[in-house]
C-alpha cells in the first residue's frame, strides 16, 4: 500500500471522531453547514503555496466564474513570503477600504506555514494564530476557511511519510474546535499521488512548492469545497499549460477528496 492509499484510509477514523466534535455526523462540516453561500467576495492569506504560478486565488477565481456563472467576483490574496499566520496583520486587512474594499469579505482562506504540524511548539503556534484570526473574522462578519496545506515531496531535506497525516490532523482538529470550514487539499494532494504516481505535483528545485498542477488541484480543491460543487468539467485549463487528460482527472480528484472528506 502506498502512502497516499495508506493517508486516506488511515484519516476515516479521525473524519468521523472530528465530525462529532463538529455536529456534523455525516463528515466534516461544508460551506452550507456554516451558511456560505455563493461567496463573492474572498480573502486568501497565507505565503508563497498560495503565489506560485500566478497565485491560487486567480486560479479559483477562473473556475468558480466558469462553474458557478458568477461574473462580479472580487477575490484578493495576501502573502508572506515564508510566513506563517502569526505574521499577518488581520485586523488591518479585515477593515473596510484598507485594502481596496469597501464591504466586509463573504469568507476569509488562512493558510499557515507548511512546517506547522512538524513540532508541538508549532503546532500550538498556528492554533493560537488561527483562534486569534477567526474572532476577527467573525466580528467583521465573515466565515473562517482553512486551507490544509500539502506534504512535502520526497527528495524535500525535511519529507516524512508522516507528514500528511499530521497536517491533516491538525486542520481538522482546529477546524472543529472554532467551527470553521476545512479545505482538504493536502488530502487531495496524496489521492491524487496514490492514483496517478507519475503526476508531478512539486516543483522539483524544492519538492515543497506547488507546480501548475498542483496549484489546479489546489483551485479545484477550494472551489468544490467553497461552493459545495460534487459535479463539475471545466474547460480551464490556464490558457492551454495543461492538457485535457491532466485537468479532467485534477478535477476528478479535487471533487472526490472533498465528497469523501466531508461524508457525502
Amino acid at each position: 500500500m502506498n502512502i497516499g492509499t495508506y493517508v486516506l484510509a488511515g484519516l476515516s477514523a479521525l473524519l468521523l471522531a472530528g465530525a462529532a466534535n463538529a455536529q456534523n455526523t455525516t463528515g466534516h462540516l461544508g460551506a452550507a453547514d456554516l451558511g456560505i453561500n455563493s461567496p463573492r467576495q474572498v480573502l486568501f492569506v497565507g505565503n508563497s503555496y498560495l503565489y506560485y504560478n500566478d497565485s491560487l486565488h486567480n486560479h479559483t477565481s477562473r473556475m468558480v466564474a466558469e462553474g458557478e456563472g458568477i461574473d462580479d467576483l472580487a477575490y484578493r490574496s495576501v502573502t508572506i513570503s515564508g510566513g506563517s499566520l502569526s505574521f499577518q496583520p488581520m485586523d488591518h486587512f479585515l477593515t473596510q477600504g484598507a485594502i481596496g474594499y469597501e464591504g466586509p469579505f463573504d469568507v476569509v482562506i488562512l493558510q499557515g506555514h507548511s512546517a506547522a504540524a512538524n513540532t508541538e511548539a508549532r503546532r500550538a503556534r498556528f492554533r493560537d494564530a488561527v483562534k486569534s484570526a477567526d474572532k476577527m473574522i467573525r466580528a467583521h462578519g465573515a466565515a473562517t476557511a482553512l486551507y490544509m496545506t500539502h506534504a512535502y515531496a520526497e527528495g524535500h531535506n525535511s519529507y516524512s511519510p508522516e507528514m500528511a497525516d499530521n497536517l491533516a490532523a491538525l486542520y481538522i482538529e482546529t477546524g472543529n474546535e472554532i467551527g470553521a470550514l476545512v479545505i482538504p487539499v493536502g488530502l487531495a494532494f496524496e489521492r491524487a499521488r496514490a492514483e496517478r504516481p507519475e503526476l508531478e505535483l512539486h516543483v522539483e528545485f524544492d519538492h515543497s512548492h506547488p507546480n501548475l498542477a498542483g496549484s489546479y488541484l489546489a483551485a479545484a480543491t477550494v472551489y468544490a469545497t467553497l461552493y459545495d460543487a460534487r459535479s463539475f468539467v471545466l474547460e480551464y485549463d490556464y490558457f492551454g499549460r495543461l492538457d485535457s487528460e491532466t485537468i479532467r482527472f485534477l478535477q476528478t480528484v479535487a471533487i472526490d477528496t472533498v465528497s469523501e472528506f466531508q461524508g457525502n
